[in-house]
């Protein structure tokens, strides 16, 4: 109960004027942010983007004391990391000063069965012993516009849903005029451009949270449940539009799953901690981050930019105990304070609870 209050204050009751969801007006978040951050980072610093490999084995070692003899500290040090590229291929890292874990809990579950070292510290066995919820993702296109109040919205208590949380964006909205929506990226041979000013039809971006019950269907039936149910039961007008193509992504345990009794398990920023594993940290929206703890709450890339920035600093924090580099670290921005109508209200629900007894409370 505590929990879904603290979710409720977060997405709805504070901040009420910054709404929660924003999306990229042309391209995808992949070819619009990451890529051009990965070339901008790897030509202005030392820097290699491994994309598309996936961690194997995380080897550790006793970490060597500061003047670098034969003897080791009661500490752990990374040793070694293994990684197979897209071709099968696998390689190894060496030399390593710091790892840090950005890993869903799919993710570290992986990497913690490959790594037996690793699965001997409690925190990490803990972190890979937690399950994700399922989740669909889906697009589709129409050969007609079709209106919408608002280009974000919910399914709820649908019974197509199968149990499941659904929303639907419209991408022809929400990327107003982008020819990439509908794969016109560049001018084909043999067209011009008038034929690709034609009015297109809507695009729906579709997607189904706690969606176990759902996995089995295929992807037809899934595009038929949406086309069919779903959407035209919501907005009447989709009953008139036909598809014109689809595509159908399934991630099975991918998203955390704030489950009741999970905080325990979840991984601490600092990893096993500076007095066991001073080089590895971890970051993503399921970390504990202690005394660092944001106000960016729950399931939400906030948190999870805020958890790498910390998990950088911690790392940073740790070599510089045992070099002389120098670093700067990343500043972090707290949330900002609540709206005065929303404190007035805190306030005045903490006086009335002076007198009124909590009879939900045992």
């Amino acid at each position: 109960a505590l929990v879904v209050m603290e979710l409720l204050y977060y997405y709805a009751l504070a901040h009420q004027d910054s709404f929660d969801v924003r999306w990229i007006k042309k391209g995808t978040v992949s070819d619009s942010l990451i890529a051009p951050l990965a070339e901008k980072l790897q030509d202005e610093y030392p820097l290699q983007v491994l994309g598309g490999c996936r961690v194997g084995e995380i080897s550790l070692t006793k970490k060597k004391n500061k003047n670098d003899d034969d003897s080791s500290t009661h500490l752990l040090a990374v040793d070694t990391i293994s990684y197979s590229t897209m071709d099968g291929s696998t390689h190894t890292i060496t030399d390593i000063d710091g790892v840090v874990l950005a890993l869903g809990c799919k993710g570290m579950e992986n990497v913690i069965r490959s790594s037996p070292e690793l699965a001997k510290l409690e925190v990490f066995s803990k972190a890979a012993s937690l399950k994700g919820i399922d989740v669909i993702s889906s697009r589709i296109w129409f050969d007609r516009k079709v209106e919408t109040r608002t280009p974000a919205n919910v399914f709820s208590k649908f019974e197509a849903l199968r149990g499941s949380g659904g929303t639907f964006f419209m991408l022809d909205q929400l990327q107003e005029d982008d020819p990439s929506l509908w794969g016109d990226g560049t001018e084909e041979e043999g067209t011009t451009t008038n034929e690709h000013d034609e009015p297109r039809g809507s695009v729906v971006a579709c997607d189904f949270y706690n969606a176990g019950a759902l996995l089995s269907l295929s992807d037809e039936d899934i595009i038929q449940t949406l086309t069919e149910e779903l959407l035209p039961s919501a907005v009447p007008k989709f009953a008139d539009a036909k598809v014109v193509d689809s595509w159908v992504g399934k991630y099975p345990g991918v998203v955390s799953w704030f489950s009741p009794g999970s905080y325990d398990k979840r991984p601490p920023l600092e990893g096993a901690g500076s007095q066991i594993l001073p080089g590895l940290k971890c970051a993503g929206d399921w970390v504990r981050m202690g005394e660092r703890e944001h106000g960016a709450k729950g399931l939400c890339q906030e948190r999870a930019f805020v958890s790498g920035l910390e998990a950088a600093n911690a790392l940073l924090r740790d070599v510089d105990m045992d070099s002389s580099m120098t670093t700067t670290p990343a500043e972090v921005l707290p949330v900002r304070d609540d709206e005065p109508q929303f404190k007035a209200g805190v306030a005045l629900n903490r006086e009335v609870m002076k007198y009124v007894p909590r009879f939900w409370v045992r």
